[in-house]
Parts: C-alpha cells; structure tokens; sequence
C-alpha cells in the first residue's frame, strides 16, 4: 500500500558562511579577515561534504546539495528548512547541536523553532501546579505562563549556546516573529492562534550568517505574550516561509505502521491519505498528525515536503536518496495519452518549449518536435501536475525508443520520475533511451538499464536485451529506418553489457561502449564527424592558481569525470590547502622552472593550463619545453600547454582556441594552445558572422563594460599576519558607477582584429580604413576593430555593445538569422530573444547574443552580446580547448545552463 523509499528529499538556502561586506566599507582592513573567513568556511564546507560521503554516495550528496544551492536567493534567504525541535529531542542537546552544526558548515542555515513540553511539566510539577488540558490543549494561566516564559528562553539559549560552542553562529529570537490572538481566553486562557508571522527577523539572522533559533511564543497585538502549540507554530511558520522542508524532529525518529511496527518511509498524501485514515490503526495521535500534515502541504508549493526523523538521523533523511525517517508529501497521480489532443495540445507544447534540450539550444522547434511526434505511435506519460513528461514512440513490430524525458525541477526532487519509469516499464519490456554522457543524474540511467553505449558526449541505454550482438542489429535497425543517424560502433569483439552503475577503474561505467546520435526524435546532435574520444583519467598542472580564473578552473576540474588536478603552483600560498577542489586533498606548492623541467620530463601531469599575468608565464612554457625535449619521443609526446595570459595569441606556432569560430580540429592536434580574451571572445563572436558584410574603410565599435574580477586580485596581509586576495579594483572604489580605461590601443582589439582577419579568404582586399603607412602594401590585418572596455560594479560578466558599419541596407531579422545559421549547434551560444542582461550571463558558461536593431538607413546594425568573464571567457574556454585537444568530449565537466 506504501510507497517504496526511494526518495530525493530537500532544499537549501545553500550559502557559505558571510560576513557582510559593510565592514569592508568602513574600515578596509577588515576585508583580509573576512576573506580570510570565507576561506575557512569553504575548507569546512568541503571537509563536510566529504564526510557526507560516508552516508550516500558522492552522487546523491552532491545532487541534493545542488538542489538545495539552487533555490537561495537574496531575498528570501530563509527557504531551505524549517526544523520543529520536540522538547524531548532537546535532552539530546549535544546530538542535536551536532547535526544542525553540520548544516552549517555546508552552508545551509534551516530556520529552527523548539518547544520545551517536558521541561515546562517538570517545573510546573515541582511548583506544585497542576497541568491542565482541554481538547489537547494546555490551559495557560497566568502563573504557568510566567514558567513557560522562563523555560523557553533557558532551552533557547542552551542550545544557542551549545551550537556556539562547536563554532556555528546562532541567533536567539524568542519574540517578533509571531503575532496571534486569543483562541479562546474564557477555555483556554493565555493561549493564542497565530494571525501574523514577521520573517524578517529571521531573513537577518541568515543574512548575517547566523541560525535563526526561534521559540513557539507570540505577542497579540497589544503586547501580551500568548503560548503557542510548537507544532502549529511550526505549521504556519512553513506557510508563510514555503521551505522546501519541514522537518520535525521526535525521538523515535519517525511515523510507524500500527500493526507491523515497520517504519513508514514514504506516505504520497494524493494516492494514500484517504485510505490511510480508513485504517483501523490510525488514530488518536497518528490521525490528528496526518491530518495537519495534509492541511499544512495543501497550503505549500509540490516541491514541499514534510520529513519526521531522529536528530541524529537528520544527515541522511536530507542527503540520501534511502532517507531514514518519514517523507510525508502530496504526490502525484499519474496519466498515459495515446495523443497530444487528449493531453492537452497547449500544456504539451509549453512543456517541450519551456524543457526540451533540443528546443533549447536551438536544433529543433517545438512545431518541429511536434511533427516528428506524428510519424509514428506514441504514448506520452507523466503526473497530473506536468512535473514529468515522457514520451514513448512504439511503431509496431519495432523496439520503442524513449524520445522525450522531460522533468521539471520538482519532478526530480520529488522522485516523479521514479514513478513515472515504472509505468513505463509496465508497458514496455524492452526500450532504448539516450542521456549526455555529462548529465549530473547519469547514475539515474545506469541503475535503470541492462547496458548502455557511450560515444561523443552521448550514452544510449536499453533494458530488456542481454546479448550485445542483439542491440547492434536493434541500433543498425534504428539508421536504416531514419530513426538515429549512423552510429560508430566499435570494431572488435562484443563487451557484456554493463548491469547497474558499476565503475571500471578509470571511473567510467563499465561495459560501456562508443554511440553517436542525431537530433531526430530527441537524441543530441552530432554537430561534426565524432573523433574518437577519451575517457581515460589525465592529470592537469595549474600554474597561479591563487587569481579568480584559477579558482574558477579549480572548481570546473573538481566536477570533470575524468581530468584530476594533480599540482597546484603559486608562490605566495605554498603550503595551504587548495579550496574548491573536491576529488582529492591538494596543497599548494611553489614550483620552479627546474621543478617543471623535471616534471615534463618524467611525464608527471597530462597537461599544464599557466593562469599567470601578461608575461609572467614565458620562463614555464620555455621549462615545459625543454622537459618535452628530453622524452622519448620528443615534444610529439610532451604535455598539452595552455595559456591564459595574452602572451601567445599572436604566435604562429601557437593555436588561438576558440572552437566555435576558428574549428576544433586544430586544437585536436595542437600542444600549444593560447586561449582568447574575454573581452576579444565577446567581441569576436559578435563581428564573425557578418565579416562577409563588413563595410570597407569603417571601423566597427565594441564598446565593453566588464565585472570587477576582470581587473584580477592583488595579495594584501592582515596586521596579524594572514595572506588573502583581495581585487584590484574594489566594488566600493567605484562607487557604484562605470569607470573607462585603456580608452585606445586596447591588446583585446588588436586580437580581435587579427584573428578575425582570417575569416575573410587571402585575396579579399582589406576592409580596414587605409593608413599612410601602408602606402603601396596590403596590412597585416584585413578586419580592424575599435575597442572600448570599461569596468563596473559587480563581480562577474561582461556587456559587449557592436556598432558595426555594414555594406549593403539589411534588416534585423536578416542579421538574425546570419548569426542563427553561424551558430546553429554551437551548445555555448544562446540565442536571446531581446537585449541579454547580466542575470543572463553572469555565473554561466555560455555566450549569450541578442538585441538585433538596425539604423533607420538599414547600414548598421547594433548587436549586444555577453559571457561571464571568469568562465566563457577564461576557465570555460580553456576547458573546452583542454578537452579537444586531451581526446575528451568539448563538454566533459562543463555544466552549460
């Protein structure tokens, strides 16, 4: 009758630790300390995470801590939890405190609301009043309210205090939030009913880095304090909060059945309430929970759900899939519809335009989608809610292909898509299935299939077949009918099909084997011929690690399935822990020229990525050199080398890395890689398309307004000695404004111009304006640009605006769709449908385009574009040139939105 306990459970504000940066402001000194701070606070943070491992696997901890990340937002920090403590479970002070200490120190900060029952009764009995209780409820006089008053704030500042002493800060509130009236003065006397809840109390305790602690007393509107049920309070706290998860914490850790006495992991309200409540067991205590559980989860978003669990066990109920306590939800009913009609056509197509990958990134449309849907039978599956759909095409006397498996968030984190499966399964007792080889839930797909193929990013997946040579001849069957595009198929005896998630020791899956598809009926795009590609595990060396691009590769290469950091190089932190970096612990070193020497030499790392300042690199490229020199085999076998400084964007014997305009396979071959500009990548990628319609003799204007990481950090020392970075052009320094800089001769518009400049074939004349100096010779470079970079305000991103003269009279919608069919495939270009903003750009990998406007003569046209410096612009980049020219797939580790 209940549902089986597979479960993703939770939500997070999912910060680190802050401190706010108005100290900063006042008196600078103290930005070192709060760096400093926010360094401990991240090596806390990882040294947690991986003792979460010990309870879940790193799969399901890492998903359900980026599921709680996910949801933070500034202003509504207080989302994540609201944990109802049992004056029972605060005997357990120290267990208890433990716990929500580890939330903590992961950086989630639930809202925390105790009662003190036990302790209250204990008092009132030694003072010798008598408990009173009517309808449950605890009669409150005026006497026994005074004690109530005093108990909570003892229970409240002991477990504020415990919490302190473990080094997380917390924040007693023991009155503010909740304003109630009488319930019913003549009955119950001083007890109240909540009518107003003020959050914001508790939004600047998070705010400041602190847990909130609340107690269940409340104030009517004339200031006498009210009791209130903690439970209720709980309840309306949750409403006006709508956390993710409420979560209340007893001593026998969760409901249990009547008769079987076997915990009751998972109750869906939707399907189980009502017959639940028929049970002859469910009553007194257990039917009055159920029934406020329900009242309280109809008031709240699907995405809620309510977990009653041991302190103890709280680890596990939130990051593991099994869970450990209850998980109390609302559910889902599922439907099957043989067509689009009988669904809905209007539901389905929001679905496939507001889901489908393929729409997203441009290789399909939903009338596209929507055509290829009507060429054979299909039966589309999901939940009332739409929070799942799946779409199964079954052409008769064939193998059915899952074409369309399309979850929401909640659909996710509130395991739909396990019920959803298992309808399908039902129906079908074979089916072929695609996902990315990158997808974060891959583990999802392997414990559902008998065997899976892997080739260029991209896994097939089946069940139901157990021979090998079966599937080929299936997957043959599949590009004769249209159905996928040629496969690529490894030559050489069958492998057995994998079962489950097994790795192989190079951490792929084992038993998988290589697979191409197309766009059609939902598998990706191959956008070239596939090279082989990799999946053996490399090793990366960083040299300067400690600026921001260092940090943010460092981040990239903690999450990429197969590349490990193995050295870290920077001379002013030689001796610390790395930070961001999960797989391993990794120290910082100093290396020096010999030391790199040597290493290239004895073949230690894979490939070295330099992240040093414009010219501060030469002496370790040249070591890397004469290392690869000395190999058997000579620099054909050396290291991959790429550059981040602009040291080498002009070296013939260097290849300039931007896949996506100058090819892929040139990086393929290359070892010495320069990887572009930020401001150049924007740049160029706005002027590429139309360098067939550039106007001769007229410069086109990119005027470019970048975060203030672009600027880089500086290494400043707190009078007590400790070392941090700080940036070089501080946010306050800037006073809120734009400041212009290197208004001429900019390096990034001489870049620009040159690498342009071969888009255009060797007899085009020049299209830049004519010079006296080249009087009687063609210039070095045909395609000029004017560069104009400002800096601003915030952290990360860069605004490029194109002014761009062209040769003939062109509308917007023409220049549309020249950049369209440029980058049509390209997954790193967005396609924005007006202006992009900086929330478009700024902590994603991609470039994104829009804004198309000619002038009213139809000769220029302005173009707005944008990436996030620190990614696209430099660690994303130089990942994907990693990537090519190491054999992976481009898009191993990357995480494109």
């Amino acid at each position: 009758m209940l549902a089986a306990a597979s479960r993703i459970s939770g939500r997070t504000a999912g910060r680190a630790v802050v401190v706010r940066a108005r100290h900063a402001v006042a008196a600078p000194k103290l930005l070192v300390s709060v760096r400093s701070m926010q360094s401990i606070a991240q090596t806390d943070r990882d040294t947690i995470t991986r003792l979460l491992y010990s309870i879940g696997t790193k799969r399901e901890v890492e998903r359900h801590l980026r599921i709680f990340s996910s949801s933070s937002h500034p202003s509504q920090p207080a989302k994540f939890a609201v944990i109802k403590i049992g004056g029972a479970v605060l005997d357990q002070i120290d267990e208890l405190a433990l716990s929500l200490s580890f939330l903590y120190r992961v950086g989630l900060y639930p809202v925390v609301l105790h009662g003190a029952g036990p302790q209250l009764n204990q008092i009132i009995e030694r003072e010798g009043v008598v408990p009173d209780y009517i309808d449950g409820i605890r009669v409150t006089d005026a006497k026994t309210l005074q004690i109530a008053r005093r108990v909570f704030l003892e229970e409240n500042l002991k477990l504020v205090g415990a919490l302190e002493k473990l080094g997380t800060r917390a924040r007693p509130i023991t009155s503010g939030v909740f304003t109630a009236d009488y319930l019913d003065k003549e009955k119950y006397g001083l007890v109240g009913k909540i009518t107003k809840i003020d959050k914001r109390p508790l939004e600047a305790s998070i705010r400041a880095g602190a847990l909130p602690i609340l107690t269940s007393l409340a104030e009517s509107p004339d200031g006498q304090i009210l009791n209130v049920n903690a439970d209720i309070a709980a309840g309306e706290l949750a409403k006006e909060l709508e956390p993710l998860k409420i979560v209340f914490l007893n001593e026998k850790g969760g409901l249990f059945h009547g008769v079987t006495g076997e915990k009751l992991s998972v109750i869906n309200l939707d399907e189980e309430y009502d017959q639940l409540m028929k049970e002859p067991w469910v009553k007194y205590g257990t039917k009055l929970k159920l029934r406020e559980f329900k009242e309280l989860l109809d008031h709240l978003p699907r995405s809620s759900s309510v977990a009653v669990i041991s302190a103890a066990m709280l680890q596990k109920e939130l990051f593991t899939d099994s869970g450990a306590g209850t998980l109390i939800r609302r559910g889902y009913k599922l439907f099957k519809h043989g067509s689009i009609e009988s669904l809905g056509a209007d539901r389905f197509r929001q679905v496939i335009h507001d889901r489908d990958p393929e729409v997203l990134s441009g290789f399909q449309s939903v009338t596209g989608v929507l055509t290829d849907m009507k060429s054979t039978p299909y039966t589309i599956y999901g939940d009332e809610p739409l929070d799942v759909v799946a779409v199964v095409a079954h052409p008769v006397g064939e193998t059915p292909v899952l074409t369309k498996l399309l979850p929401s968030r909640a659909g996710v984190l509130n395991n739909v898509m396990d019920n959803v499966w298992s309808a399908i399964r039902k129906d079908h007792r074979r089916l072929f299935w695609t996902a990315q080889a990158d997808d974060e839930n891959r583990g999802w797909h392997f414990e559902r299939a008998d065997g899976s193929f892997t080739r260029a990013g991209k896994s097939l997946f089946w069940y139901g077949v157990q021979d090998v040579a079966e599937v080929e001849r299936i997957v043959r069957e599949f590009e004769e009918k249209g159905r996928i595009a040629r496969v690529y198929l490894p030559v050489g005896p069958s492998t057995p099909p994998h079962k489950g998630p097994a790795q192989s020791s190079t951490g792929v899956p084992s038993g998988t084997r290589a697979f191409s598809t197309s766009a059609r009926r939902g598998y990706a795009a191959v956008m070239e011929p596939p090279a082989p590609v990799s999946m053996e595990i490399k090793r990366v060396g960083l040299i300067g690690a400690r600026g921001y691009t260092g940090q943010a590769l460092t981040t990239l290469l903690s999450s990429h399935p197969y590349l490990e950091l193995s050295h870290v190089s920077s001379r002013q932190l030689a001796g610390r822990p790395l930070p961001g970096y999960t797989k391993t612990p990794v120290t910082y070193s100093n290396l020096s020229e010999a030391d790199v020497e040597r290493m290239e030499k004895e073949g230690e790392v894979d490939a070295w990525v330099m992240a040093l300042p414009n010219g501060a690199g030469y002496p370790f490229v040249r070591a890397v050199d004469r290392g690869a020199e000395q190999r058997v085999g000579g620099k054909q076998t050396g290291s991959v080398v790429v550059d981040l400084s602009a040291d080498y964007r002009f070296e013939k014997d260097w290849t300039y890395g931007l896949p996506e305009l100058y090819g892929r396979d040139t990086i393929r071959a290359a070892k010495r890689i320069s990887n572009p500009g930020c401001y150049a990548t924007s740049a160029q990628m706005l002027v590429a398309p139309l360098v067939q319609h550039l106007a001769p003799g007229v410069l086109p204007t990119v005027f470019g307004v970048s975060g203030y990481s672009g600027a880089g950090t500086v290494m400043v020392t707190s009078p007590d000695g400790e070392l941090s970075s700080a940036p070089k052009v501080s946010p306050e320094s800037l006073a809120g404004g734009i400041r212009p800089y290197a208004l001429t001769g900019h390096i990034h518009e001489r870049e620009a111009g040159r690498h342009l400049s071969s888009l255009l074939p060797a007899s085009a004349p020049s299209l830049a304006p004519r010079s006296p100096e080249w009087e009687g010779q063609e210039p070095q470079d045909k395609i000029k640009l004017a560069f104009i970079p400002s800096v601003g305000p915030w952290f990360s991103g860069i605004i490029s605006t194109a002014s761009i003269p062209l040769s003939k009279e062109m509308d917007a919608r023409e220049i549309s769709d020249i950049f369209k069919a440029r980058y049509e495939g390209e997954r790193m270009v967005r396609m924005m449908p007006g202006v992009p903003e900086l929330r478009h750009i700024e902590g994603k990998h991609t470039w994104s385009v829009g804004g198309f406007q000619t002038s009213h003569t139809g000769d220029r046209v302005v173009i707005v574009g944008g990436l996030d410096n620190l990614l696209k612009g430099a660690a994303t980049q130089c990942l994907q040139n990693l990537n090519l020219a190491l054999g992976y797939d481009e898009y191993a580790g990357i995480p494109i939105d």
